[in-house]
């Protein structure tokens, strides 16, 4: 941006710039001005231009950062319908009508960050946690239903990536699908267990969670009973604690440090975790702090993968821009309801008619 400078006659015309020295004096005093002006011109066009440079390659990295998978033409139209859009208070630009997101924690076996922070040696990733989240129309209200990770249930075929399909697989464990066939098995088989369509999939692995935990500068949770859990090195007395990502990645895999030692004592932890998370996002300033908020977004991202609906910067900043009326006093948090299987006390299946009637209140 160059600011105007107005030219100077220094009197040759008119004959009194040779008589009148002080005349002389201003008309150099105005070139050196309109010098120091252009140069400052030039420093703000410098300043502005590498700004936008500068932004537009942090907008570059963190596109760049997010693994989309196109689970709509992986699944075709063998889904649950999608429902009628009621209708909500909403904004010309924003979107307000309900949505169901399945978000997976990865328990991935890829990249040395994962594999320090609990992942292990082997290849491959499980679903360390998986839940629905039903956001209702207009956007100011939420349930998270936590599926255990021990439910037996019917894996439908899935297709694969290098051609073919897996064989239907009669009590299964529901985290298998992520195993045999990725998040396009995650979600058919999610849709199959609840007749509910899963409008987008959001999945984080461990590094990207604990980063996302120290990006926010940790996380305050209170446990109301000791956590003494060697496999997942966390020890912890009964209160409240403020946790870095590595702590809150290791209360949220605990479970034989607390409770009868299943899966569903961890989901009760991994619920408080998120509570705790979401007033802390509500509660911080982040908008007014760019360079906590890229931090944030660079945690986040870097360890994200999405449905090709979300797999963009844009796309998540709008959904996000969406929820802004969503605060955490509004998000309930459930667990879908189980009972241990009659042939196996490690396992459990749905318990009905009751997990029956909390899908049909989220259709």
């Amino acid at each position: 941006m160059f600011l105007p400078v107005r030219g100077h006659n220094r009197g040759h015309d008119s004959g009194q710039g040779d008589s009148d020295g002080d005349s002389g004096d201003a008309g150099g005093g105005a070139g050196r001005r309109s010098r120091a002006l252009r140069a400052v011109g030039l420093g703000l066009t410098g300043v502005l231009v590498l700004g936008a440079a500068a932004a537009g390659l942090a907008y570059w990295h963190l596109n760049q950062n997010i693994k989309g998978v196109d689970i709509n033409s992986a699944l075709g139209d063998d889904r649950p319908p999608r429902p009628l859009s009621a209708p909500s208070a909403g904004t010309a630009d924003l979107p307000s009508g309900a949505l169901n997101i399945l978000v997976l924690g990865s328990d991935s076996r890829s990249g040395a960050q994962n594999k320090e922070l609990g992942g292990g040696d082997s290849e491959g990733a499980r679903s360390d946690t998986a839940m629905i989240v039903h956001i209702d129309a207009g956007r100011a209200s939420a349930t998270v239903v936590s599926i255990p990770r021990d439910t037996l249930v019917t894996r439908p075929s899935c297709p694969l990536e290098s051609g073919g399909s897996t064989a239907v697989a009669d009590y299964a464990m529901f985290n298998s699908a992520y195993a045999v066939g990725g998040p396009v098995c995650a979600v058919k088989t999610v849709e199959a267990l609840t007749g509910i369509r899963m409008d987008h999939y959001i999945e984080i692995d461990f590094s990207g969670f604990a980063k996302l935990v120290d990006a926010m500068g940790g996380v305050t949770v209170t446990t109301e009973l000791d956590i003494d859990d060697d496999k997942s090195h966390l020890h912890l007395k009964a209160g409240t604690h403020h946790l870095d990502g590595a702590d809150a990645l290791a209360l949220a895999r605990t479970r034989y440090g607390v409770g009868d030692g299943s899966d569903l004592g961890r989901i009760g932890l991994q619920q408080t975790l998120v509570k705790a998370l979401l007033e802390q996002i509500s509660d911080s300033n982040l908008l007014n702090d760019p360079a906590g908020l890229y931090r944030v977004a660079d945690a986040v991202t870097g360890s994200l993968t999405t449905d090709t609906g979300l797999d963009s910067l844009g796309e998540l900043t709008t959904l996000g821009e969406s929820l802004r009326g969503l605060s955490a006093q509004n998000v309930k948090t459930v667990t879908m309801p189980v009972v241990t299987a009659p042939w196996n006390a490690n396992r459990v299946v749905a318990q009905e008619p009751d997990a029956a009637n909390l899908w049909t209140s989220l259709r």
